[in-house]
């Protein structure tokens, strides 16, 4: 290899860890959590509405939640995997 191909690799290698940054702050964005509670309420509420569910709206709520919750409990989960793994030391 000469210095031109190191050069082009380390360009490659600094593109493809932006690109990777990105895409890991987008996964644990509050943006995204709430883009995502937001489409299963409206989704599940259409539903329910249409089968004639009474208070469709209040209904739609608990897999919008229970999405919600999941997120914030699995931060916890997973370092608690981590301790237990001995997998955290190697981060």
């Amino acid at each position: 290899m000469n210095e031109n191909d190191i050069k082009t690799e380390i360009e490659s290698l600094k593109t493809r860890n932006a690109r990777v940054e990105a895409d890991k702050a987008w996964e644990t964005s509050l943006t995204r959590r709430a883009a995502i509670a937001g489409g299963t309420y409206v989704v599940v509420w259409a539903y329910l509405s249409v089968l004639g569910v009474d208070h469709a709206y209040f209904h739609a709520l608990v897999p919008a939640g229970a999405f919600v919750i999941s997120t914030l409990t699995l931060p916890i989960v997973k370092r608690i995997w981590l301790e237990r793994s001995n997998l955290k030391q190697k981060f």
